[in-house]
């Protein structure tokens, strides 16, 4: 019974860090979408990427974003042509998959990356807004 009780706050524990408060994985950190707009919305020198395919980014993405496909060979020299390394970089894709992986790529390459978790899908459920534009 005990090791079930253990278990149990273990997993609670691992939920808040992960799901409620953010969480960092290999240097960069991944943030609800609640967490991801506050901050898009608090700090002026955040530079926002969509990771998805230019299809995916046309059928609606969150406004000011640029697309740089994850999984285009050439998205890292991409990223270093577009972004600045001195400023935070807030990535997303569909799912929080792609992005994390984005993320990642981008803090080993000297970026301060942040993940959006659930990605567009979750941030659409919470009614957040999007743009064709």
């Amino acid at each position: 019974m005990l090791v079930f009780v253990i278990a149990a706050v273990a997993f609670v524990v691992a939920f808040i860090l992960v799901f409620v408060l953010g969480y960092k994985k290999s240097g960069f950190e991944s943030v609800s979408p609640e967490v991801f707009s506050s901050r898009l919305a608090e700090q002026a020198d955040v530079q926002l990427v969509d990771v998805r395919t230019a299809e995916e980014f046309a059928e609606g993405h969150l406004n000011g974003a640029v697309n740089i496909d994850v999984k285009q060979a050439d998205f890292l020299s991409e990223a270093q042509s577009l972004l600045d390394a001195g400023k935070p970089v807030f990535v997303y894709c569909r799912s929080g998959r792609r992005s994390a992986d984005a993320a990642d790529r981008l803090t080993k390459a000297g970026y301060r990356a942040v993940n959006m978790s659930g990605g567009i899908l979750e941030w659409t459920e919470k009614g957040l807004p999007t743009t064709r534009e």
